[in-house]
């Protein structure tokens, strides 16, 4: 089994023919995604809207102006909504380090390489510099904004499927129009989710939660400063066990409460087992790495042989393809690097 990936750093500040692009290439494969479940099962386009308009309405200019640039279909604008989609499945592992020499945010992202989107959005759409890991094509999977509000998901470990939004779309909600942690809790624990996630979120004056979110009960918000793949307790047993989520959230724990610990010591950790997996074949392989620094604004992206740096002052475009097998390896000619190194 082999399986490779392109990764490609996007700089658009308004969304417009770059967006259009993407749109374009990566249609086909979320029309099958969307579709999955049968048509029926999607909520209709004033259904989407309205529940945009009612729990994000500050999203909707953004919102429309990609529908218009996706060509104004209507299963595009429903799918662009991000409302009640069909259900995904990740693994991830992430973890806040703060202190009086770090603060940083870092995750892996565990998923199928075939799935993964792979842009990294440069954009400013609402008048507020974002970097984000893309999804569904403006969704972020994690990210950091210029006032230094980081945010990352993880999936919960639930299986309950309910009425709301994909986490993807409420963290670009919170990238665009939140500037701390207390302003993105308030986000999480009104803006309805359709899954259970893990969210894990920290800003520039080293303030950090992660969000337990379910579309059956309320969000449990707590300062935490890890998160794997399940919430208070293990619901689903063979989940757990493939994605090793407590023995990954003990590693963690363990790492961001020894004192000793420095930025190059927990990102190296990630680098390694358990938490870089390389359970491809299951989907649950390590895709990449990323690590934001508040406080500087910077956003790397790391994978074995290769990495991406950027910064909201150099928000450069670059690509590299990756390749995916019993272990991942790069093509890409520049950006080479065997270790984190600051």
């Amino acid at each position: 089994m082999n399986k490779q990936l392109e990764f490609r750093s996007v700089a658009e500040a308004q969304p417009g023919s770059k967006w259009q692009a993407l749109f374009q290439h990566h249609w086909p494969a979320y029309e099958r995604w969307y579709l999955s479940e049968t048509e029926r099962e999607r909520p209709g386009y004033l259904a989407c809207y309205n529940a945009l308009r009612r729990h994000m309405p500050e999203l909707l200019p953004t919102y429309e102006r990609l529908c218009e640039l996706s060509g104004g279909g209507d299963l595009a604008s429903r799918m662009l909504s991000l409302y009640r989609p069909p259900a995904y499945i990740t693994g991830c592992s992430q973890a806040v380090l703060v202190n009086a020499h770090a603060n940083l945010l870092v995750r892996n992202y565990d998923y199928p390489p075939e799935l993964c989107e792979g842009t990294i959005l440069s954009t400013c759409w609402n008048g507020r510099r974002v970097i984000a890991m893309s999804d569904c094509l403006w969704g972020v999977l994690d990210g950091i904004n210029e006032q230094g509000l980081t945010v990352s998901l993880a999936f919960g470990g639930r299986t309950v499927v309910g009425d709301g939004f994909g986490a993807p779309i409420i963290l670009r909600y919170i990238l665009e129009f939140c500037e701390t942690t207390p302003e993105a809790v308030e986000v999480l624990a009104r803006v309805p989710t359709h899954m259970a996630y893990n969210i894990t979120v920290s800003d520039a004056r080293g303030r950090y939660v992660t969000a337990m979110i379910s579309p059956d009960r309320p969000a449990s918000i707590r300062r935490v400063p890890v998160a794997t793949n399940h919430q208070k307790k293990i619901e689903w047993y063979a989940h757990a066990l493939a994605s090793e989520t407590l023995i990954r959230e003990r590693q963690l724990s363990i790492l961001v409460g020894d004192e000793t610990t420095t930025e190059q010591r927990l990102v190296s950790a990630f680098f390694a087992p358990p938490l870089f997996r390389r359970d491809y074949r299951r989907g649950l392989g390590t895709i990449y790495t990323a690590v934001y620094h508040p406080l500087e604004g910077r956003a790397s992206f790391f994978w074995p042989g290769a990495s991406l740096a950027l910064s909201f002052d150099d928000p450069r475009e670059q690509q590299l393809t990756i390749h995916y097998g019993s272990r991942a390896t790069s093509t890409a000619e520049s950006n080479r690097t065997g270790h984190y190194n600051e």
